[in-house]
Parts: structure tokens; sequence; C-alpha cells
């Protein structure tokens, strides 16, 4: 192998899915990384990957890990066994991209950033929706104070899954290896939202039920009730049940201003000081950035939002700082989902 030029972060995908596809085509986008090699449990998955991307593989995990030739991977397979692969990653002393959610339990979340804390390696979780210059818009604008006091806060899922969608696959629609449905696979995107823009919560009330599906474990429809500790409120609707399947909307409402934003799109943009900013700041919301989509197709997604985190953790990397969605960050959206879970179980109110 050709050696790594110096200011690169040489990357091994564990997985070789939908998903992993997406993480090594977003790899070779960056000027500052490198696919280095692949690993999956079944080696012929391994070779036929590494093959499209030029790339070595490995079907021997312990092999895998020993290579000096990767500094960091990016974990790709069912969520529900990301902590067997990224703590034994992160004992080799590799830095860490895991997909969302981080792990199903916040128990395993725990074990993973213990790890990664106690062997000096560096944790991001891939929340693509992030890095939308939107969300970015957004957030500057609640940090700099122009939406008053936060009053409340809307987020739709209206998706739509198909029973095929669930049936062809092992582990989607279980609790072990999905660990939830609706909520915690499709909608863990703007739930992250809902909390980066509203701050801690305070408690909840919600549902869940399976209502559009057979032979799943989890729930295909949520509502939930939300109150933050900023005393603001918000509702958590989602589904994998609307056909054909919708936009996902979020609405942040304040005294002093308020924002709608469908997939990663701004669709409104007021505030009561408007200024010339605003303008060019609305017509910076383009359609589609290769972030959003997905209501009906899951691979109707495009790499750029996995280019950008991709980019954001090279940078981490190379001058020791944290990534824009740490392990931290993320495990607020698995505790989050978590709670949901267990007021609809018990019909109480759940309280963070």
């Amino acid at each position: 192998m050709e050696p790594t030029p110096a200011g690169t972060v040489r990357y091994g995908i564990i997985g070789t899915g939908m998903i992993a596809r997406m993480h090594a085509e977003a790899i070779q986008l960056v000027e500052n990384a490198e696919l280095t090699a692949v690993y999956d449990t079944v080696g012929e998955r391994a070779r036929n990957f590494a093959l499209d991307f030029r790339a070595d593989w490995e079907g021997d995990f312990d092999a895998f890990l020993a290579r000096e030739d990767i500094d960091a991977v990016t974990v790709a397979t069912p969520s529900g066994a990301r902590a067997d692969m990224a703590i034994p990653a992160a004992r080799a002393g590799k830095h860490l991209l895991c997909e969302k959610p981080l792990e199903v339990t916040t128990e395993r979340v725990d074990a993973i950033i213990e790890a990664c804390w106690e062997n000096n390696v560096i944790l991001g979780c891939v929340f693509q929706s992030r890095m939308s210059r939107s969300v970015r818009h957004i957030r500057q604008a609640l940090d700099s104070g122009r939406f008053g006091r936060l009053v409340m806060a809307n987020v739709q899922v209206p998706w739509f899954r198909t029973q095929s969608y669930y049936d062809g696959s092992g582990w989607r629609g279980t609790w072990k290896l999905d660990g939830g449905g609706a909520l915690m696979n499709q909608s863990i995107h703007i739930v992250d939202l809902l909390l980066h823009f509203m701050g801690e919560p305070e408690s909840l009330c919600a549902y869940c039920d399976t209502l559009a599906h057979e032979r799943i474990e989890v729930e295909d429809t949520a509502v939930a009730a939300v109150r933050f500790k900023n005393r603001a409120l918000a509702t958590v609707t989602v589904t994998t049940g609307a056909a054909p399947g919708f936009p996902r909307r979020l609405e942040i409402c304040g005294t002093q201003g308020s924002v709608v934003m469908t997939d990663d799109r701004l669709m409104r943009w007021q505030f009561v000081d408007q200024n010339d900013a605003d303008d060019a700041i609305f017509s910076d919301s383009v359609p589609s950035e290769g972030i959003q989509g997905g209501a009906s197709d899951p691979a109707a997604i495009g790499c750029e939002g996995h280019r950008r985190q991709i980019e954001d953790l090279t940078q981490a990397i190379l001058e020791g700082s944290q990534p824009a969605v740490s392990g931290v960050e993320a495990r607020r959206a698995v505790e989050f989902i978590r709670g949901i879970y267990q007021s609809a179980e018990t019909g109480e109110m759940h309280v963070f």
C-alpha cells in the first residue's frame, strides 16, 4: 500500500450495507480522508465492497483492528450491534464515527462513551441534518436571541415504509437490534434537532402503537407532548404508516420570531426585527443539499451530509478537538426516545 500523506486520516468501515456504502462514498469526497479497509462478518461481502471502492478487506475483526493503517473507523452495523464493534475499536486506539442512533439504550451508549474516554479516542455520531445550512442559521438566530422567549415547537414525520421493508430484514422492527421503530430509526434526526434547538427536556407524556404494519415488535406511530426546562412546550408526531410518505416538518416559535423547516429547507423565516440579512438567509436555504429525503425510500438521500460529518471528524482528529456531534451530544436523543417509550408503556409522565 502507498504511504499515506501527512495530514490524512485513514478510515476503515465496519459494515457493507447501504449506509456503509454512503460512508465510503463520503470518505472519497473528503480531501484529508482515505478509505483503507472494510470489515464484515461475511468475508465475501467485505471483498465485494472493497473491490467497488478500491480498498482492502478483512473478514477477521481482530485483524481489522490490528491494522496500523487505520486511524478511525465508521460503524454502520445494525443499531443494537454498535457497542459490540465500537468498544473493541476504541480499545484498539481507533477514533470512531457511529451511525445514528449511537446505540439503542443509554447503558450501551454510555459504555461506548466510556471506552472512548478511557482510550483517548474521539467519538462522533452521524446526525447529518445538523450539517445543513438551514439548521446552522436557526442555531445562530437562537444564540443571538432573535427568537425572544421560546414558547413552542412542533415536529412531524409523516413517513411511509412498506411491509416488505421490515420483512426483508432480520433486524428492522426488533427491539434488540433496531431499538425501536418510527422514533428510534426514522425520526431520531428530527428529535436531535428538537433538542438541539429547544434545550433540555423536563418531562413528557406519550402514546406509541403499531397501526400500519405486521410482524414487527416496535411502534410505527408515536405522539408525545413535551415540556422543556425553559418551560417551552412541544409536540412530537411520527409514523412510518403515512402513505405515500411526506416531508418531515419542524416549527420553532418564539415571542420575537418563528421559523418552519420542511426537510432541510426553510419555508418560513420571520422575526419582529426583520432585516436585510434575512432575505439572504431565506434564499440560502435550497430545496436539497443531498441531506433531505427518505420520506418513502430510505435510499433516497445523497451522501453530502455524511461527507460534511466525515470532513468535520477528520478535522477534529487532525486538530485534537471535538466533532460537531460528540458521543455525549448524541446520547440526548436516545435518552429522550427511551423516555417516550417508558411513558407509552406505563401510561405515566416521564420525568428526565
